[in-house]
């Protein structure tokens, strides 16, 4: 099934279920499952949620690893609200994935991460923040692997890693590929190491300059707050606590300083 049909195969479903049913849906996927693994004595599982639409205006793409619960409750619940209006497709569509992207505390670390290395600047913004709203033309939110993952019902948090397992390698072609392949005179800014590592190997296969990577971010989670807190100068060096390895966050900023240099160039 192509990319472009899930939303249309998911559809009628959507609209069938109640409030309570969604609800349910979404904390144990049965109706909603896209595809199912073994991994080992595990499973692993891929919902559906309305992150389909492609923007094809984005002139930056910021990718997660993939959505967890949260981001699918949030993309399901306002695609369930728009379609029961009357809305379009296309505007249940669009409409559910910039509202539940990167939803919660993570955004406004994102956001102060986005401004602290200058993509503001490049975009021509005030503030990357306004990608949630009135510049959300000019953005892609997305994630390596498309649709929610899940381990035994628990979000997918990067083990195995995507480039070890054959099943999610199929995911990140089928959906990821493509897009990334779309979008590719867009500036790519992938959420944690293991997805910039993806998505250098990704521009080699269809095509997109590595320099638009910017590779090199703390995670936003707000688990990741001392590093965070470290990449945008609010905490000293003497004061970062054993986990924290400094020299990588410095090298890394640097690199990141010298790409947006490079683009807003």
């Amino acid at each position: 099934m192509q990319n472009t049909e899930l939303f249309s195969h998911f559809r009628p479903i959507l609209i069938d279920l109640t409030r309570a049913d969604l609800d349910k849906e979404i904390e144990r996927p049965d109706r909603l499952v896209v595809a199912i693994s073994a991994l080992g004595r595990k499973k692993i599982e891929v919902a559906y949620a309305p992150f389909d639409h492609i923007n094809q205006e984005a002139v930056i793409v910021i990718v997660g690893i993939t959505p967890g619960r949260q981001q699918m409750r949030d993309a399901l619940l306002e695609a369930h609200r728009v379609l029961k209006a009357g809305g379009s497709d296309s505007e249940a569509a669009a409409g559910a994935k910039v509202f539940a992207s990167f939803s919660g505390p993570m955004r406004s670390n994102l956001v102060s991460l986005l401004d602290g290395i200058g993509i503001n600047k490049v975009l021509g913004l005030e503030s990357t923040g306004s990608l949630w709203g009135k510049d959300s033309s000019r953005v892609q939110f997305t994630s390596a692997l498309r649709y929610p993952v899940f381990i035994d019902g628990a979000n997918y948090s990067g083990t195995p890693a995507i480039a070890s397992n054959p099943f999610l390698i199929d995911q990140l072609r089928q959906w990821f590929l493509p897009e990334m392949a779309a979008l590719s005179n867009a500036i790519f800014v992938p959420l944690g190491p293991q997805i910039g590592y993806v998505l250098e190997r990704a521009a080699e296969l269809v095509g997109v300059d590595r320099n638009r990577i910017l590779s090199g971010l703390p995670h936003p989670s707000g688990a990741n707050a001392e590093r965070i807190a470290y990449f945008l100068g609010r905490k000293e060096r003497a004061a970062l606590s054993a986990k924290v390895a400094p020299d990588l966050i410095e090298r890394n900023r640097e690199l990141l300083q010298s790409k947006v240099a490079a683009l807003a160039a």
